[in-house]
């Protein structure tokens, strides 16, 4: 959500004309992420959000964009790509694939209390089931063969204790990857990056998700822990907060209840969320790409997380 690729007002004007949404009122570039240029997209029809994609290429991108669309049919809170005369959701901007979707009502939860962290765990297991039946078919393009290339690019730029801590949790995690409890995980679209600042909420009500551009095929459970791992936590120390796991736990087995093998296997995929974003972290923050408005995350912090969840696992 850096500004990668600067888009003057004459081009978002022709984007909005080309989808038949009005004339341009406001055109204001969004801060914050790392991943790919958005600007909010105002005419006198509506607000929307402009994505213009830096990594993903045209190939991949419908897997995300007809996941949300699927999902919006559902009935679920997500945004909805907004389609040309042609009836396509994939458009061309400033030589980059965008999409334009609605901007959802709310703001994010930056400080969840329990309630917050209850919804977050309905809507999670409601969007996993609803995902059962969309026939796209993508990998977690930030799963385990990511985390085993992007490792040895990362090493070089770490102190020895936290390199000797990323390989070993990384032999950990190709382990328990070739265990049959984590073939029998459940599996399915999943979002992957569902963290407090993807979430709007009007009070306690949960009004919508987005930034689907992490989603793939993988295991709910690996989801469920990466929300665990950011909802759950607290920013400051990086440490378990009991309350706040216990009522998304709870929320989303109402449900969809957890399978044996997935209560088996929390501690591993609680680490495994922690992991995944560590070495994302460590990437960005090392090897970063040019931009206006970009602020790399601190990687200490799943670091702090991995930790803990080695230390003190959590059980469901």
């Amino acid at each position: 959500m850096a500004v990668f690729t600067e888009v003057s007002t004459n081009e978002a004007r022709e984007l909005l004309r080309h989808l038949q949404l009005g004339d341009l009122v406001a055109l204001r570039g969004i801060e914050g992420g790392i991943e790919n240029t958005n600007y909010f997209l105002t005419s006198d029809q509506g607000e929307f959000v402009l994505t213009l994609f830096e990594r993903l290429t045209a190939a991949q991108l419908p897997f995300y964009l007809y996941l949300m669309k699927h999902l919006a049919h559902h009935g679920m809170p997500v945004p909805d790509p907004r389609p040309d005369q042609n009836g396509d959701i994939l458009h061309s901007v400033c030589g980059k694939p965008a999409a334009v979707v609605n901007k959802l009502r709310g703001k994010s939860q930056l400080a969840p209390q329990p309630v917050h962290c209850a919804a977050v765990g309905t809507m999670l297991a409601r969007m996993h089931l609803a995902g059962r039946d969309y026939d796209r078919l993508q990998p977690n393009l930030r799963g385990l063969p990511w985390w085993n290339e992007t490792v040895p690019v990362v090493l070089p730029h770490i102190g020895p204790e936290q390199a000797a801590l990323l390989r070993a949790e990384l032999a950990y995690q190709n382990h328990v990857a070739a265990s049959s409890a984590y073939a029998a995980l459940p599996r399915g679209p999943v979002h992957a990056d569902l963290f407090r600042d993807n979430v709007m909420f009007d009070g306690e009500e949960l009004t919508g998700c987005f930034d689907f551009y992490f989603a793939g095929v993988d295991t709910w459970l690996f989801d469920l822990a990466v929300c665990l791992n950011d909802w759950c936590i607290d920013s400051a120390q990086g440490t378990h907060d009991a309350t706040r796991a216990a009522s998304m736990l709870n929320a989303y087995q109402a449900e969809r209840p957890l399978t044996a093998a997935e209560r088996e296997l929390l501690p591993a995929m609680l680490r495994a969320g922690a992991l995944r974003f560590w070495i994302s972290r460590l990437w960005d923050f090392y090897l970063p790409r040019e931009a206006s408005m970009l602020t790399p995350h601190d990687p200490t912090h799943f670091e702090r997380v991995l930790r803990g969840r080695i230390a003190r696992p959590v059980h469901a």
